[in-house]
């Protein structure tokens, strides 16, 4: 699993995970026991699209199953938790493409964000690196059934062991030393709503009330880019020594307007009337008033979250308590210039900070949000990215190729990250083909004034594992520094193994999804937490061979034994008779009858002579 060349990344540059585990448990403001479940909704309007951000926390005490109270933990994600020994556990269900241009930087940092299709990490405890191995097979396996999903095909061939890229986010003061990182990722994965089902089973209120209430599998699955988050991390609670285990669950997903409020009896889309279009006054044939030329919809027209959702906010969850320091909260982050109004038939606090207004719902009422239009957002324009990355596939044929990343750095400050990529065993890379080249993204005049650096001062340090053929996945992992306002170009080649036929999927001519590549943003600061952004997936072609053969020999072979069974069959149990015996007289029917005729006078004449 280990047996790779490279350098030990962890070794210098990230210190041990006892003192990563006891920094983090200060910066993320652990909860305490009066707090055991809160939720949370956030939204934030975007041009033609609404972000929703949905979490919710709970916490248990880490004592034996039979002493914890699963009132707010589930209980099947307990057992499997101490089944497999796993102290860690993070898993992501990811689809769409997030827009980096129109919708700025990433929700959370990118911290619950995964990569497109399923992706997995965690920290096992172990003796040994084996015994934490299997372990990490019993987790995948037993969350397979728990989420209705694939995680079971996450096997030897899709797992690594990052270094850097991770880091822990509990709290933890023994044993440390005996935790093993495992990273998987199903990058075909089609998240649906058989893994929103179960996901909704594990809150307190199933849906029914509270901020669930707004989950709805045809909304979130109908959005540009979704995802759900499921991340549960050992705590410490309050100020005493007992120490529990934190679960939080976040749906973020971007919803398009104008897709979300189409009624529910006529989902087609649809042209506007003419008398309802926004029509360009400048153009002379407007003053006809028969033709119309269209201009762009407002980017943030009027809708209430009842119009999108298609449902109101259906109060708190019952088993919040009201003197709870955490209870369910909604806050709203308007563009510049946009009002808010609130629709409460019961009564509501209200709180303002740092741009956004918070609203702490009431307990037995319907609670809805109007946003009202906005023309023109002049004054709007959406955080930069720390980084923007893009990775394609180059080359042509179906033996060799290479892969190309670009990542820019759009700050004025230097950046430090750290870069994984986790390839199938048949994308064999060439790593002394590896290139980095570093320009500048400024304008053509600054170039002049720009210096490159050299390979060494960007690539601080490397660790690569090769693949094996169907056993292991390569592995590559490094540690990059970016100067500020430049673009990185990151250039291998590799090539593509020969298949057996029975490890081509079923649509083969489609292609193998490659998983994205994950970048850690390393803080500039201690007390900063890290970020990240993820590529999207890849597409690699291989050599396929025609699968309409088998399908051939199979159908001529059928055929062929057809004929052959059916003439020496025929040529057994046939019996060939003369013309002669089958004519009037001489046919079998009446050779038949002749016996029977026969029996019956041999049977009357016993029966005379008695």
């Amino acid at each position: 699993m280990r047996c790779g060349s490279g350098s030990r990344l962890g070794a210098t540059m990230l210190p041990s995970v006892a003192l990563f585990l006891t920094l983090f448990s200060s910066l993320l403001g652990l909860t305490t026991a009066r707090s055991p479940y809160s939720e949370h909704l956030h939204l934030q309007p975007l041009p033609h699209s609404l972000l929703a951000q949905f979490e919710f926390s709970s916490t248990a005490s880490d004592t034996s199953l039979e002493e914890q109270n699963f009132r707010f933990f589930p209980r099947s994600l307990s057992q499997i938790l101490h089944h497999a020994h796993t102290k860690e556990l993070h898993l992501r269900f990811t689809s769409g493409r997030w827009d980096e241009e129109s919708w700025g930087r990433r929700p959370r940092n990118g911290a619950r964000e995964g990569g497109t299709g399923i992706e997995m990490w965690a920290w096992v405890d172990g003796e040994t690196e084996s015994v934490a191995y299997t372990r990490w097979l019993a987790l995948v396996n037993s969350l397979s059934g728990l989420f209705c999903a694939s995680l079971n095909y996450i096997d030897s061939t899709r797992t690594t062991m990052p270094i850097a890229a991770f880091e822990p986010e509990g709290y933890s003061v023994n044993g440390t030393h005996n935790l093993h990182l495992f990273h998987g990722t199903l990058p075909r994965e089609v998240v649906c709503t058989e893994n929103l089902t179960p996901f909704m089973k594990m809150l307190p209120c199933k849906g029914k009330a509270g901020v669930s209430s707004l989950l709805d599998g045809h909304k979130i699955f109908d959005a540009a880019w979704q995802s759900m988050a499921i991340d549960v991390r050992p705590v410490q609670l309050g100020g005493s020594s007992a120490r529990g285990l934190q679960m939080e669950q976040s749906i973020d997903m971007v919803l398009d307007i104008e897709r979300s409020m189409r009624p529910k009896d006529d989902p087609i889309p649809r042209p506007y009337p003419q008398d309802q279009m926004l029509c360009d006054k400048d153009k002379w044939y407007n003053q006809y008033g028969d033709s119309c030329y269209p201009v762009e919809q407002p980017p943030f027209p009027d809708f209430t979250l009842e119009q999108v959702f298609g449902r109101k906010l259906k109060g708190t969850c019952p088993l919040i308590d009201d003197a709870n320091d955490k209870p369910t909260s909604i806050c709203v982050a308007p563009a510049g210039g946009q009002t808010v109004e609130i629709k409460s038939a019961g009564a509501y606090k209200e709180t303002k900070s740092s741009g956004q207004r918070c609203f702490r719902m009431p307990i037995d009422a319907d609670f809805d949000v109007e946003f009202m239009e906005l023309i023109t957002a002049a004054d709007y324009s959406p955080p930069l990215p720390k980084l923007r990355v893009e990775r394609t596939i180059s080359g042509y044929g179906q033996q060799r190729g290479g892969l190309k990343s670009v990542i820019v750095n759009p700050l004025d400050e230097p950046v430090d990250f750290v870069y994984l990529e986790t390839l199938p065993w048949f994308m064999k890379p060439f790593i002394h083909t590896l290139q980095t080249t570093v320009s500048s993204s400024l304008s053509q005049g600054e170039v002049q004034t720009f210096r490159a650096p050299t390979r060494e001062e960007v690539i601080n340090d490397m660790h690569y594992q090769p693949g094996i053929d169907r056993q292991r996945a390569a592995h590559l992992e490094l540690k990059l520094r970016m100067p500020p306002q430049t673009k990185l170009t990151l250039t291998y080649d590799f090539e593509k193994s020969v298949l057996r036929y029975t490890e081509y999927p079923p649509d083969a001519n489609r292609g193998f999804d490659v998983a994205p590549a994950v970048i850690r943003i390393l803080p500039s600061k201690p007390d900063e937490p890290s970020s990240y952004v993820r590529s999207t997936s890849l597409l690699i072609y291989a050599a396929s061979p025609d699968f309409s053969m088998p399908y051939n020999v199979i159908i001529l072979t059928s055929t062929v034994i057809a004929l052959g069974f059916g003439s020496v069959f025929n040529l057994l149990v046939r019996r060939l008779v003369g013309a002669h015996e089958t004519g009037p007289g001489g046919g079998i029917k009446e050779r038949i009858r002749g016996r029977i005729a026969a029996i019956r006078a041999k049977l009357g004449a016993k029966k005379k002579t008695q």
